[in-house]
């Protein structure tokens, strides 16, 4: 066990400079935080530490209404020049947000506030392009093709912020952006969003379920690559590609599994099951229990939406036993799944089994 007082030596021999030995302690402290009393196996998941982290994250929240609120009250009687001042107001705001994040974030290194943080920056990056540059008279006439431009320059500043502060939650809010300014832009181009289904059924008029399953696949590969660069799980990187992992399982499941139920007929619904187990196998192998939830979550809500009251039931208390025992021996289902892969599935860039 290599202690703080090894590192100061070895700094002061000249073995390793001062910002290698930062580096090491950083790291440290990191594993720390991720694997402190956890299973063998199990995915780090943290949201904050501690109230005083729940207390600040409601001071930021206090802060934000009372600033918009000022905001309204003060220049809401010149609607006029309201588009500017609301443009300048949330520059302003992106700056203050800014100074708070280097305390918070770059020197305290808080976990719930970073998130709060990062939500805010994106709200307010947003509603701050959106309202510079859209037009509201296009806006008013359900004329939306003004949007898309600002939300993606929105959806830059939240990239600038990831790559500055590092915060895993943003990898979540940068691919959502990018699907809403996909979905915008093509609803802009080729008709309106008329309900829900039409984002997630490939027979719909329209390339919206074309965009989601594109999305979809883009942000499941960016978050492997994440996780096969840290296949134990104990850097940020591993994070970043939880929250892609989060965004992209529920595009891929619910695009495959509304497309193929909308084929009528026992083959297709032996299809959608087979797809299913694609899922859960996929979730299993690369050890990312979020695949696994959307997939029977999704199947939960089909149930409860399609099938009978008895039907519904019996579904929803199967799949409830089916992720009780998948919980009690996930890592016993793992290993038996990894030794049936094929070899040239890169399994050493995987977290390795703990059976």
């Amino acid at each position: 066990m290599i202690e703080r007082d090894d590192l100061k030596a070895a700094v002061g021999s000249g073995l390793i400079d001062e910002r290698q030995a930062a580096g090491l302690i950083t790291l440290s402290n990191s594993r720390k935080d991720a694997k402190q009393n956890l299973a063998p196996g199990d995915e780090p998941f943290e949201l904050f530490r501690g109230f005083n982290e729940i207390f600040i994250i409601i001071g930021l929240v206090i802060a934000a209404v009372g600033w918009w609120s000022a905001v309204f009250v003060y220049f809401g009687n010149n609607p006029a020049n309201l588009q500017n001042y609301i443009a300048v107001v949330a520059l302003t705001g992106a700056g203050i947000l800014w100074l708070l994040s280097e305390y918070f974030i770059r020197r305290r290194h808080m976990i719930g506030p970073a998130s709060t943080l990062c939500v805010m920056f994106a709200a307010n990056a947003g509603f701050g392009f959106v309202t510079a540059m859209s037009e509201p008279f296009m806006i008013a006439q359900n004329d939306f093709s003004s949007i898309p431009a600002p939300l993606f320059l929105a959806t830059l500043a939240i990239f600038a912020f990831w790559w500055r502060f590092r915060v895993p939650f943003a990898m979540a809010i940068i691919a959502i952006g990018l699907f809403v300014v996909a979905i915008i832009f093509a609803a802009s181009r080729s008709g309106r969003v008329e309900s829900m289904s039409e984002l997630f059924l490939l027979s719909a008029d329209g390339p919206f379920a074309l965009i989601t399953l594109a999305l979809g696949l883009l942000v499941f590969a960016v978050a492997m690559v994440f996780d096969m660069s840290d296949p134990h799980r104990v850097t940020r990187r591993a994070m970043n590609g939880f929250w892609l992992h989060v965004v992209a399982a529920p595009a891929l499941v619910n695009t495959i599994a509304l497309s193929l139920l909308d084929q009528n007929g026992g083959a297709a619904n032996l299809v959608l099951l087979a797809v299913l187990l694609m899922f859960a196998i996929v979730a299993i192998v690369i050890d990312r229990r979020s695949f696994l939830i959307a997939a029977i979550g999704y199947i939960v809500a089909l149930a409860i939406a399609v099938f009978d009251g008895d039907g519904a039931a019996l579904t929803v208390l199967v799949l409830g036993i089916v992720l009780l025992l998948l919980g009690a021996f996930w890592e016993r289902i793992r290993a038996l799944v990894l030794r049936l892969m094929p070899g040239f599935i890169p399994l050493h860039r995987l977290p390795p089994s703990q059976v």
